[in-house]
């Protein structure tokens, strides 16, 4: 059972969305904390699952398949719901959900060939940095500072958000440098 542990986190992570998504709808500012804890619930098992399966040696074809799909879902439903309500510049959301696809697709017809493209260390920082301030965007207005407030944690989640959208474009750079050699060596 504990070497199953690693899947079950990672289908933990994708049932936690309709719940973050739910939270998200709740009236009052109170549902920014709800929704930052179902948020922080869902991250952590993104931590967990890889650390535990690789240290119980629990590393599965299920869970390398699975586990970044429920990463995806994760960030791109949070985006979306920012996104309805106007709490993420739409450039740097437009930026992370078009890397997502065009990776997972590169990915997948990688795959194909039989070639795997593993995750580097700079994309896990990117991971990081873009789940905080996907966290701090979400948390949002909720968050009060003491009086003589110079920026409000919406305006350090943006600033946080811009840096992710650039690690996105350098990590989505590398992998599509490392793809395209494959993809032309399949066509010539």
């Amino acid at each position: 059972m504990i070497h199953h542990l690693p899947n079950i986190l990672t289908i933990l992570r994708i049932i936690l969305i309709p719940m973050l998504i739910l939270g998200f709808q709740l009236p009052g500012m109170w549902c920014n904390w709800v929704t930052l804890s179902i948020f922080v619930i869902a991250g952590a098992t993104d931590y967990f699952d890889g650390h535990l399966a690789r240290r119980l040696g629990a590393t599965t074809d299920f869970g390398r398949m699975l586990d970044p799909i429920a990463d995806k879902m994760l960030a791109v439903a949070a985006i979306a719901m920012l996104l309805s309500v106007g709490n993420i510049p739409l450039v740097p959301a437009l930026i992370i959900v078009c890397r997502e696809i065009l990776v997972s697709g590169l990915r997948e017809y990688l795959a194909n060939l039989s070639i795997g493209m593993p995750v580097t260390s700079l994309a896990k920082w990117k991971t990081a940095v873009q789940f905080g301030a996907l966290a701090m965007l979400l948390v949002g207005d909720a968050v009060h500072w003491p009086d003589g407030e110079v920026v409000g944690m919406s305006q350090i989640g943006s600033g946080f958000i811009w840096l992710a959208a650039a690690l996105t474009v350098v990590t989505g750079y590398g992998y599509w440098k490392t793809g395209y050699r494959y993809i032309i060596r399949d066509k010539n």
